[in-house]
């Protein structure tokens, strides 16, 4: 049985690969690859097509009211100028990569089948964020993550999927990090996805986090870290300087805040 698992197929993230083809990044420098973040209006996704960033981020939700279908919104908004699939349209013609970030089970089987309709240059890269398990802090339920990953199986091998933790952060006060407990737990459920996965980390968590993300990281060629900062997150570049000086610069995409 181990040496079926081994045999079967699986995909490292060829999102770099796809922005050097095109010229966009220099190098295999995750760190050159910058983001646009709530891409969720029409406006938005206007200014964003036609701005420099490499990789579009939006929220999808069902419609709070008829017609039901995914939009492109965050909580507590329950509509939006714009669904998925009108969102997917305006995308196909230009060359960024997009991530789409699930706040609730219910919006993913719908957005998925959308996606695989709308979508099919399979070249561009795609990828699909969920926060699967409760981590430090966190308030906010997380998605099942066994559910989360069944929807999933209709992407393509290609398709990045971004498994995170609900997280909570207080200034002033002594934040606990990502445990081993976590981390443990997330390459539980990974070891047997055929996908690349890229963890979603706090910034304002991974001075105390170091051994166990670097840990996470050796466990499979087909997983990276994406650092994102809160909106209010206090956090120093010196937190970066572990992970940059000890980890592979492929491995590593910054997702900040502009400042």
């Amino acid at each position: 049985a181990v040496r079926l698992a081994r045999l079967t197929p699986t995909m490292s993230d060829q999102t770099l690969d796809y922005f050097l083809s095109l010229m966009r990044i220099s190098r295999r420098d995750a760190a050159e690859v910058t983001w646009a973040h709530a891409v969720n209006s029409r406006r938005k996704l206007e200014d964003t097509l036609t701005g420099p960033t490499h990789m579009m981020e939006a929220d999808i939700i069902m419609r709070g009211c008829d017609p039901k279908e995914p939009i492109m919104a965050h909580p507590p908004d329950t509509d939006s100028d714009i669904t998925l699939k009108e969102w997917l349209e305006e995308v196909k013609a230009h060359d960024k990569g997009i991530k789409l970030d699930f706040k609730s089970l219910e919006a993913v089987s719908p957005s998925l089948a959308v996606l695989e309709g709308v979508l099919t240059d399979l070249s561009r890269p795609v990828w699909i964020n969920a926060d699967i398990l409760s981590g430090p802090g966190g308030q906010a339920r997380p998605l099942e993550p066994q559910a989360f990953l069944s929807a999933a199986t209709i992407l393509p091998p290609r398709t990045v999927l971004s498994l995170g933790w609900t997280t909570g952060w207080t200034a002033g006060t002594d934040n606990p990090g990502y445990d081993w407990e976590m981390v443990h737990g997330m390459e539980e459920i990974c070891r047997t996805v055929k996908n690349p996965v890229t963890f979603p980390v706090r910034a304002a968590l991974l001075a105390q986090s170091f051994p166990q993300l670097r840990w996470l990281l050796q466990q499979s060629d087909r997983y990276t870290l994406t650092v994102w900062t809160g909106q209010n997150d206090s956090y120093t570049l010196q937190d970066f300087l572990p992970y940059k000086q000890e980890i592979d610069s492929s491995k590593i995409y910054y997702d900040l805040s502009d400042c």
